[in-house]
């Protein structure tokens, strides 16, 4: 292949692809306007019009704010690539570090932060202005600035030794660095999933135990039934920062804990709590979640194995406009423009997500009571202000649950099961 082809390959499939998010957006919100006068027939004597009209007005808004963000993307990515950004910021390391690995993890870093600046307006609009707008948001700037600020620390502390060494394998260990590469990136991540409940989450949020003894009564007999040990029941400030509910699992092996944000205990009743944290037991029980680590680790493998194959070859630089081969621009490069060239295949994985969620719907019918997890779904989508009615084919290529009329149905059938 030539770096011309390449270049035109590149550039055809991130305007096809711009082009496509675009689409689906405008056609989600021109759906979503078409059914805002109306309740869905399944969810009338549960949902008030006002409130079905606010989660329409809500998801508009975000979605609005999709469309500028595809497009500013994909510019920005033109001016790191064939805008010539990247090779401008190699070239200026370079007069200052002529270690490969220093120079490299330099260039890395200056483009990650470039593009955390960049996103930086969207990110505060959506919180200060849409979530503030329809009463989510709880934060203040200095909140926002001290969790970008933590955030930065951490991903210093942990992001550049792994970064060092990323670079360093794919220097000194031959043809076949991406093994060695996958497998520091594996152990990595099981790292962070035993470190995260303990150490990482309490930096940016309070945690205390469960004291509602009878809610905490019906956990552990729930826990008991399903076969399931944890380390703790935990809830989670939610509140702080957002009005938003929800609750998971984390950790890995003895660190295993479920946490409840507060909102979530204040707005659903016992009965609908324990059905979805039977909900969430049946992704475990299922194996989702080792599935998810396994397709993970897999895809990354994969990755890291046509890095290898292309790290080599000079059209594959070229035709981002670079002109200096190294590894730290060819892994730089490899993963920024990832997205343009999987992006076809999110229908694909959403439908395995939501494949998941009917899985995991199923055991918590069997566990408890199914209506109590319809019961509890309806209560969310109205206080998160979820839509109702997505467009099929928006949902198809995003949504990684199910359409809600498509949940609850489900869920339905199950109860005469």
């Amino acid at each position: 292949m030539t770096p011309n082809h390449f270049s035109a390959i590149f550039i055809g499939l991130l305007l096809l692809t711009t082009i496509i998010q675009i689409w689906l957006a405008r056609r989600h919100l021109a759906y979503i306007q078409a059914h805002r006068a109306e309740v869905p027939t399944a969810f009338r004597n549960q949902i008030s019009l006002a409130a079905h009209q606010k989660a329409a007005d809500y998801t508009s808004a975000k979605t609005w704010l999709a469309i500028l963000h595809a497009p500013a993307n994909s510019l920005l990515l033109l001016l790191f690539t064939l805008g010539g950004g990247i090779q401008k910021i190699a070239d200026l390391w370079l007069t200052i570090f002529s270690n490969p690995v220093i120079h490299g993890s330099a260039v890395i870093l200056t483009v990650l932060l470039f593009s955390s600046l960049l996103e930086m307006p969207f990110s505060l609009y959506r919180t200060f202005r849409i979530e503030a707008q329809y009463g989510f948001n709880k934060m203040t700037l200095t909140m926002y600035l001290a969790d970008a600020a933590k955030g930065l620390l951490l991903g210093a502390l942990f992001g550049l030794p792994l970064l060092f060494g990323v670079l360093w394998l794919m220097e000194r260990m031959g043809t076949n660095w991406w093994l060695y590469v996958w497998g520091v990136w594996v152990t990595f991540n099981l790292l962070l999933l035993f470190i995260y409940p303990s150490f990482i989450a309490p930096l940016f949020n309070k945690f205390v135990p469960l004291q509602d003894d009878t809610l905490r009564t019906r956990i552990h007999a729930l826990l008991q039934k399903c076969g399931y040990t944890i380390s703790g029941l935990f809830v989670m400030d939610g509140s702080r920062r957002s009005s938003h509910g929800n609750a998971y699992f984390t950790g890995f092996g003895k660190t295993k804990r479920i946490v409840f944000f507060d909102t979530l205990l204040q707005r659903l009743a016992p009965e609908q709590v324990e059905a979805v944290l039977a909900h969430e037991l049946g992704h475990f029980k299922r194996h989702h979640v080792l599935k998810r680590i396994a397709l993970t680790f897999t895809l990354s493998l994969g990755f890291l194995w046509l890095l290898a194959q292309l790290i080599g070859e000079n059209w594959f630089y070229a035709g981002l406009g670079i002109t200096t081969q190294s590894t730290a621009l060819a892994l730089l490069l490899f993963f920024m423009i990832m997205p343009v060239f999987s992006f076809m295949l999110h229908p694909v994985m959403s439908y395995y997500s939501r494949k998941q969620e009917f899985e995991a719907d199923a055991y918590a019918a069997q566990k408890t009571n199914s209506q109590d997890l319809v019961d509890a779904l309806v209560n969310l989508y109205q206080d998160n202000a979820a839509t109702l009615t997505p467009d099929p084919l928006y949902s198809t290529f995003y949504d990684s649950h199910p359409p809600a009329l498509m949940r609850i149905a489900h869920l339905k059938t199950l109860q005469g099961a």
